[in-house]
């Protein structure tokens, strides 16, 4: 089979939701759409709520929403499955996660990694043809929106159910591909944990594992003839606080053939209404900088660009620590810590910058 796999898509600019309201596909996405073509799969990650609600909840960052046409251009572009796995799908709670799938339904899309509680959520979405059989697994890190035992939510990823899951699809699967909405956020690193967590998909079963979320593109590597790209960017996420941000506004759209299991990543970039394909120098440019980033993957020099990124948000985590339990703070101060031991992104930073005393004692 073909398939198409794509990034965070949330039209937060007044101006793009406009857009989305009165289907201005060409402005939005120009030559993008010749991508949707001739695949049997077109996966995008819907991080946002397809809402009219106002009630946010409670969540450091902005809640994201979008018009209830965006669910009908993304239909008409060639969207076949939403992802619903990331830290903004709950942002307007119960009733704009249910607006959401309502609006998919009526549309005709389908999604996948969203569930009604925690077991739920684990539900795997199959396509079949021609005899071949493939499984898309959306999992996110725990950041606001996953499920929990006795709530709506995203499927969320564990280090041990999540690998039991890619086992269990790969005995009835050719392929499995993992969409993973994790990573530290404008970081083109992973860290040690997100390295070891990929690789160990692949070793469970998974033949492609996507990080999304990082809203940058990041390194490649292929690890035991599986294919890991550690952050994909952003396919459609017009952010005008980020407009002269490069990376924000850079992003892969990834093409992979089940069948050879060949994998091709086409440039996208941004503009102030929406996307088009990366052309010339431009083009050129960002395939390089990818390619120089992919080789500290093979020589564990990807370990510096990770600590480099750590060390330049270091204050924001010691105002954390400090704001912790701080009766000044109110309650303010004790959830940015809570939330920071709880997203796996944070906690990788915490422990890249805070050594413990044993990762200090001689060697």
């Amino acid at each position: 089979m073909k398939s198409l796999l794509l990034g965070d898509i949330s039209p937060k600019a007044k101006h793009v939701i406009d857009l989305f309201d009165k289907k201005e596909v060409n402005t939005l996405f120009s030559d993008t759409v010749s991508l949707f073509k001739d695949n049997d799969i077109n996966f995008v990650n819907l991080e946002c709520a397809i809402t009219e609600s106002v009630n946010e909840i409670k969540k450091f960052g902005p809640c994201l929403k979008t018009c209830r046409n965006t669910a009908d251009v993304l239909k008409i572009i060639g969207v076949t499955v939403c992802g619903l796995s990331n830290n903004h799908i709950f942002d307007f709670g119960i009733e704009g996660a249910k607006d959401t799938i309502k609006a998919l339904d009526e549309a005709g899309l389908d999604y996948t990694g969203f569930g009604n509680n925690y077991e739920d959520s684990r539900k795997n979405y199959i396509v079949t043809k021609d005899g071949e059989k493939v499984c898309l697994i959306a999992v996110c890190e725990h950041e606001y929106s996953y499920a929990i035992e006795d709530r709506m939510g995203s499927r969320p990823f564990d280090e041990f159910e999540t690998m039991d899951d890619i086992r269990e699809a790969k005995k009835t699967c050719d392929r499995v591909i993992v969409l993973y909405h994790g990573g530290k956020e404008h970081c083109q690193y992973p860290s040690p944990r997100l390295v070891k967590a990929c690789r160990s998909m692949i070793k469970n079963g998974a033949d492609v594992v996507l990080c999304q979320h990082t809203h940058c593109i990041g390194c490649y590597e292929n690890f035991e003839d599986g294919h890991i790209l550690y952050g994909q960017g952003n396919f459609h996420f017009i952010y005008p606080e980020y407009a002269s941000n490069i990376l924000w506004n850079e992003c892969l759209a990834v093409k992979y053939d089940t069948k050879t299991n060949e994998i091709e990543f086409t440039p996208i970039v941004a503009n102030d209404n929406g996307i088009e394909l990366a052309k010339g120098e431009k083009k050129e440019q960002i395939m390089r900088d990818f390619e120089t980033r992919c080789k500290t993957i093979s020589d564990g020099t990807w370990i510096d660009g990770w600590r480099e990124f750590c060390d330049s948000v270091k204050d924001m985590y010691e105002r954390a620590a400090k704001g912790a339990c701080d009766v000044e703070f109110d309650k303010i101060g004790d959830s940015v810590f809570a939330h920071y031991l709880d997203c796996e992104a944070h906690t990788d930073v915490w422990k890249e910058l805070f050594k413990t005393a044993n990762h200090t004692n001689e060697k």
